[in-house]
C-alpha cells in the first residue's frame, strides 16, 4: 500500500523529511477496523513530532492523526461496525497513523462520518472535535445542554482547528457568551462566522481588550495557544471560581496566582483515553456519533479550509509547512491517493 513516512526527523524544507514508500497492508484482528483512508488532515502536533532531533527510525514511521475513509475489514471481536461503513476518527498517538493508504484503529475511538459530509470535509473534524468537546464538556464541566447559558468563555486561538470547533459547541450547545481571539481581519471574520460574540487581538493586552468590550472578567478559559504566554493574563481575567483548561505545554505555570481566587487549571489530551486504555475509551465513539448528528442536523459546520490532492508527501509537506508558519485559518485537508 502507499504510504508517507519518515526515517529522519529533518525540517521540512527537507524533501526526505517526508517521503512516499511501500507498506504491506495490514490485518485486522481483535477490536479493529481495517479502513481505506480517502482523506486525512493535519494538525499541530503531526508537525511537533516530526520536528527535528537526533532520532533515527529503523523502519519507517507513519504520522497522522486524523482521517475519514471505509472499513474495509473488520477484526473477530468487533461488534460496533461493519464491512462498508464509512467512518471517521483521529486515532491513536501510540499506532502507525493515518498517512497511509489502509490504517488499523480501535473501532472504541472510530465515529461514523457525517453522511452530509465528503470525506474531505469529514477528514477535519476528527481530533479537533474531541479535543474542543473534552475541554469543554469535561475538563471545564461546562453544561453541554445549556445549563450554563449567558456564562462567558475566552477561547485563545479562535481561529485555529481546535478553536474552530470550540467556538461551535459554546455556542451552539452550551449558549456561552464566546469571546475568541484573532489577530488577523480574514482569522477574526472566520471567528464570527462560527459563531464568536466578539473577538479581540492575542497580540494586544487580552485584559484591556476584554475590557473595551465591557467584559473584563469570564468565566472559562480555553487557551489554545501558548500557554506561558498567556498564564499571567488568564490569571487575572478569571473569576472567582472560574475554570481555565489548556492544551498547550508549558514550563513556567505558577499555580499560585490562582490561589485566593479558588480557580481550577486542568489539561487537555485527546490522545489520553487511547495512550492508557482507560475503561471508558468508547466515549469517543460516543462523541464522534454526537458531532456527526449535530453536523448532519445542520448545527455544526466542518471546518475544512485549505483542500491539497492528492495525497502525496510533496503536499504534506506543504501541510506541515502551513502548519509551522502558525498562520492556518480551520484545517489543512488531503483528499485522495495519486
Amino acid at each position: 500500500m502507499k504510504a508517507i513516512g519518515l526515517t529522519q526527523y529533518l525540517p521540512i524544507e527537507n524533501s526526505a523529511s517526508l517521503q512516499d514508500i511501500e507498506l504491506s497492508r495490514p490485518e485486522a484482528s481483535d477490536h479493529d477496523l481495517l479502513v481505506k483512508v480517502n482523506a486525512i488532515s493535519v494538525n499541530p502536533v503531526d508537525t511537533k513530532i516530526r520536528a527535528p532531533k537526533d532520532q533515527v527510525e529503523a523502519s519507517p514511521r507513519i504520522l497522522g492523526w486524523d482521517a475519514a475513509g471505509e472499513v474495509v475489514a473488520v477484526g473477530q471481536q468487533v461488534e460496533h461496525f461493519a464491512v462498508g461503513d464509512q467512518v471517521y476518527y483521529a486515532g491513536d498517538i501510540t499506532r502507525s497513523g493515518s498517512n497511509c493508504e489502509f490504517q488499523l484503529v480501535d473501532e472504541c475511538i472510530v465515529g461514523r462520518k457525517p453522511a452530509s459530509l465528503s470525506f474531505t470535509e469529514a477528514a477535519a473534524l476528527p481530533l479537533t472535535s474531541i479535543t474542543a468537546w473534552e475541554a469543554l464538556f469535561e475538563r471545564l464541566q461546562i453544561s453541554a445542554q445549556g445549563d450554563d447559558a449567558g456564562k462567558s468563555i475566552l477561547i485563545i486561538g479562535g481561529a485555529g482547528g481546535v478553536g474552530s470547533m470550540a467556538i461551535q459547541l459554546a455556542k451552539q450547545l452550551a449558549k456561552l457568551n464566546v469571546i475568541a481571539t484573532a489577530s488577523r481581519a480574514e482569522s477574526q471574520q472566520w471567528c464570527l462566522d462560527r459563531g464568536a460574540d466578539n473577538v479581540i487581538n492575542h497580540h494586544q493586552s487580552l485584559d484591556d481588550e476584554l475590557a473595551a468590550i465591557d467584559n473584563p472578567r469570564v468565566d472559562y478559559i480555553l487557551c489554545l495557544n501558548n500557554t506561558d504566554q498567556h498564564w499571567s493574563v488568564m490569571a487575572k481575567v478569571i473569576k472567582p471560581q472560574g475554570k481555565i483548561c489548556s492544551i498547550v505545554d508549558t514550563s513556567n505555570v505558577d499555580l499560585s496566582l490562582l490561589k485566593s481566587k479558588s480557580a481550577t487549571f486542568v489539561w487537555e489530551f485527546m490522545f489520553t483515553r487511547s495512550m492508557y486504555k482507560t475503561s471508558d475509551m468508547i466515549e469517543q465513539q460516543r462523541l464522534l456519533n454526537n458531532v456527526s448528528e449535530l453536523i448532519d442536523n445542520g448545527v455544526l459546520v466542518t471546518t475544512a479550509n485549505t483542500l491539497l490532492h492528492p495525497i502525496n508527501a510533496e503536499n504534506l509537506r506543504k501541510a506541515h509547512k502551513m502548519i509551522e508558519q502558525g498562520n492556518a485559518i480551520g484545517k489543512v485537508v488531503l483528499s485522495d491517493w495519486d
